[in-house]
């Protein structure tokens, strides 16, 4: 499951983007050329913050800079969430 493949589409615009389990998918955002708000990279700063509104994520790190509210209502920290399915990415700004 490690090398898969899956469908990332950014919403409200509906862009396109490969995600790949085995990277955070900021990293793939980028690698299909959506710029998307980033700092530190490690899941504390909160730059990419952002709503899954589909599909599920795991996460490499024990607790990324989310309450748990936030995580139940489906906010997601693209940095250092992994996809582990086809995923729908909401960000404000877009």
């Amino acid at each position: 499951m490690k090398n898969a493949l899956f469908n990332g589409t950014v919403m409200p615009g509906g862009e396109a983007f490969d995600a790949w389990a085995n990277q955070p998918l900021l990293l793939s955002l980028e690698a299909g050329g959506i710029d998307w708000p980033s700092s530190c990279r490690n899941g504390t700063c909160r730059t990419c913050f952002s709503k899954l509104d589909a599909g599920q994520v795991r996460y490499e790190c024990d607790w990324p800079g989310l309450s748990a509210e936030e995580k139940a209502e489906g906010y997601v920290l693209p940095c250092v969430a992994h996809p582990c399915s086809n995923v729908s990415l909401h960000f404000e700004g877009f």
